[in-house]
């Protein structure tokens, strides 16, 4: 289930990313009105939410690496969210000294740093899933060839 709602929200964020932006910026922002993107930070975004359901749909199969760079930015988020927030500040906005950040936004970091390390976890979990399946299907087939042997 978990699983679905995450997918379903990396959809969304690629098809639409601006109303999930304008959200978090009226989360996290005092003064959202005075934001001034840049241009790519609607590809960020999308970017994410590509990467949520390519990892959560086809597992670790072939991407380590994007699976090891989405935990350990979940990993710094929970850890150390101010720098993070800092950095990712500068790469979308043009106007980060004049942006009012509210006092949750370090707690809201952390748990996007969780949900990072979620979508990494579910994605391990989709790897395991797919082994059993295929050893189930390999053992069946085994046994439907020493059936047809022994007859």
């Amino acid at each position: 289930m978990l699983r679905r709602l995450l997918i379903a929200f990396g959809l969304i964020e690629i098809i639409t990313p601006e109303p999930i932006i304008r959200l978090c910026e009226r989360i996290g922002l005092r003064n959202p009105a005075a934001t001034q993107r840049r241009p790519l930070a609607l590809t960020g975004a999308r970017v994410e939410g590509l990467l949520f359901v390519w990892l959560l749909v086809r597992g670790r199969e072939g991407s380590t690496l994007v699976t090891a760079g989405l935990g350990l930015a979940g990993l710094a988020l929970v850890l150390v969210p101010r720098p993070i927030i800092r950095l990712s500040q500068h790469l979308v906005y043009v106007n980060t000294d004049d942006l009012e950040l509210r006092p949750w936004v370090e707690p809201a970091a952390r748990l996007l740093g969780v949900l990072y390390l979620t979508v990494t976890l579910l994605s391990r979990s989709t790897d395991t899933e797919t082994t059993t399946d295929q050893t189930h299907d390999e053992s069946d087939q085994s046994s439907s060839r020493l059936r047809l042997r022994s007859s």
